[in-house]
């Protein structure tokens, strides 16, 4: 038995298991230690630096979230980023060991475990850090949540927009992207910015619908110091941040009506003014905007004001839902396959004819971030290579090509109280005797 010369440490509140992981371990690591508790882990980890970490997910009898395990690989992944986490888990957990290593852990071993599979994930788990090391490859940085290259496709809506941006891309042109929830628009904002003349400049991201009202300015436009009880410094907006690179609004079409006059004041002028201050601070941003929602209906209906809508509307792009391009499906399932095994570090290498046809059949309420998701999950959890139907965990949504006559009618109420109703959603919910949540989550199945 050839000892190799990583160093272990293990993780685990379970005294038999430490010790049957004592007697399994340490002939075949130079050398292995064992906590009872994470309490003690950084202070271990500075002492050892260990090659890989073996962590349980849960360490308290009475509570099974595995918050802990995930806690945990997030700070060693922190302070630590070239040691490698290989999550310790029950099979109920294994939801929890995916989203584990969507935050940077190698792998995930289950118990109970086998032990020649657990020796060869930890060999590797160390062995990368040491192949890196020798290779001058830098520590890795936090798992990227989405692939970064945005996929045009071969369907002729999509070659048509490709042309465009080709175009428009190393202009300083406003651009407004529409689309369903998932068809990537962000990921279209990124590949705008890096076929621009800005790109060596920031490209700074803005969820447009999801700063608090109250914090609308400073959060865009900066504040000085003593501006309010909590301004103990200045600060830079958005736009500042953005200086000399692009500004990117995403859910432009979330915003109040007197916040979207703040914000045409500040495209109009090219100024912005910190909260606190009267100096007005020039500010040189290209502008890109995205949303779901259709804008030209919203200024009909006095939700979203005209002279906002033309100035972000100069070219706009619409990304057509996927199941408006099926031809993309299976290239793009293909090319998310890759990306993943090798993040991952599985053997799968495809998908099976059967997978790709049970792709196929799917709905893909979700478009490409849905498929995407579907993807990931099967490769981290594969023992099949290629991936065959039983892989894919598609949900309920996306199980059909169609919707019922029943859910085009729920989705076309929804849609007419909204319009009716100004959007107003606590109205909305009031007239269809349904709770804010309930409605939320229609919103969301039907990419309202």
């Amino acid at each position: 038995m050839k000892r190799t010369p990583s160093k272990i440490l293990v993780v685990d509140d379970n005294a038999a298991v430490r010790k049957a992981l004592q007697l399994l371990l340490t002939p075949r690591f130079a050398e292995v230690e064992l906590i009872a508790s994470p309490a003690t882990l950084p202070a271990t980890m500075e002492r050892q630096h260990p090659d890989a970490v073996l962590l349980d997910m849960n360490f308290h009898a009475d509570i099974n979230s595995g918050n802990e395990g995930l806690f945990w690989t997030d700070e060693i992944k922190r302070w630590w980023p070239d040691t490698e986490v290989v999550l310790f888990t029950a099979y109920a957990d294994i939801d929890l060991a995916v989203e584990g290593m969507k935050r940077g852990a190698f792998d995930f071993v289950v118990k109970p475990w086998d032990n020649d599979k657990l020796v060869a994930i930890l060999e590797a788990a160390a062995g990368k850090r040491k192949m890196e090391t020798r290779r001058g490859v830098p520590p890795c940085t936090p798992v990227d949540r989405h692939c970064d290259d945005f996929y045009w496709g071969n369907s002729q809506q999509m070659s048509q927009m490709r042309r465009i941006v080709e175009k428009v891309a190393p202009t300083d042109a406003t651009v407004l992207i529409t689309g369903e929830n998932g068809t990537g628009k962000d990921v279209l904002a990124h590949e705008i910015h890096a076929l621009s003349n800005r790109r060596d400049k920031p490209l700074v991201c803005v969820d447009a619908g999801a700063i608090p009202e109250s914090l609308f300015e400073s959060e865009l436009f900066g504040h000085v110091k003593g501006a309010f009880t909590d301004a103990h410094s200045d600060h830079k907006g958005k736009f500042e941040q953005a200086d000399g690179g692009t500004l990117f609004l995403d859910e432009i079409g979330n915003l109040p009506l007197h916040l979207q006059a703040k914000l045409l004041r500040a495209l109009q002028e090219r100024k912005v003014v910190p909260v606190g201050s009267e100096k007005a601070v020039p500010v040189d941003i290209r502008l890109i905007c995205a949303t779901n929602r259709d804008l030209e209906a919203m200024v009909r209906e006095g939700t979203f004001r005209q002279d906002l809508y033309f100035r972000i509307n100069v070219f706009h792009l619409h990304i057509p839902p996927l199941r408006e391009r099926r031809e993309d499906l299976q290239p793009l399932a293909e090319m998310f396959v890759a990306t993943f095994a090798e993040r991952y570090h599985r053997q799968v290498k495809g998908l099976s004819p059967a997978a790709i046809e049970k792709l196929q059949q799917q709905r893909w309420s979700g478009n490409v971030r849905e498929l995407q998701n579907v993807i990931e999950r099967a490769v981290i959890l594969c023992d099949d290579d290629p991936l065959e139907p039983g892989d894919l965990e598609i949900s309920s949504t996306s199980a059909s090509t169609a919707a019922t006559p029943l859910e085009d009618a729920e989705e076309q109420t929804i849609r007419a109280a909204l319009q009716r109703l100004g959007g107003n959603l606590s109205l909305v919910a009031k007239e269809l005797g349904i709770s804010r949540p309930t409605l939320y989550a229609k919103l969301k199945r039907y990419n309202i």
